[in-house]
């Protein structure tokens, strides 16, 4: 019996961690369709997260991401970028890892801090100092992360090209979900 590769695959962790770069290249990878949420809720409203933020709020924000995530979660054969903080509500949480393999991908402050610093489309990363809120969103959501990821894959100072192997390595490696 060979591996089953998971149908969806969900990819979490903070901004920055690499989620679009390494779930475009996996879905193609695997022949799955590959969503981000946080893309899908731009072209939906036809503004950016920053000005969502701005007109209904954090909270205003989080809605519409669960409900695109509940969404997505019900499609067939996809690789779905989550927001970084997709996993704040429990509610998220079991969606995830009810309909798909969830992926976290961890990156150490330093790194995230390197590909966000100068990033206008990241409304928390706004008017702050970016290192400490990353600091600090790493430390409330690592945590979430963990609990909700079937793996965890590191993408820090290594080429995009050894996490894709190092994930398909994970998922042929898997135990076939169900056997005849």
């Amino acid at each position: 019996m060979g591996a089953q590769i998971p149908n969806n695959i969900f990819l979490i962790g903070l901004m920055g961690a690499g989620k679009t770069t390494v779930g475009k290249l996996i879905a193609k990878s695997l022949g799955k369709t590959f969503y981000d949420t946080d893309h899908v809720i731009e072209q939906r409203t036809g503004v950016k997260i920053p000005t969502i933020f701005e007109l209904e709020g954090e909270a205003g924000f989080r809605k519409r991401e669960t409900s695109t995530l509940e969404e997505f979660a019900q499609q067939d054969n996809i690789v779905l970028a989550t927001g970084g903080g997709a996993i704040i509500a429990q509610e998220n949480r079991d969606i995830l890892k009810q309909y798909g393999y969830v992926i976290y991908l961890r990156a150490n402050v330093n790194e995230l801090y390197l590909r966000t610093r100068n990033d206008k489309n990241r409304p928390l990363l706004q008017n702050v100092d970016v290192k400490a809120k990353l600091e600090q969103l790493f430390h409330a959501r690592n945590p979430l992360y963990t609990e909700t990821a079937n793996l965890i894959v590191d993408t820090g100072h290594q080429p995009v090209t050894v996490i894709i192997q190092k994930i398909e390595n994970a998922l042929n490696a898997l135990e076939p979900s169900c056997k005849p």
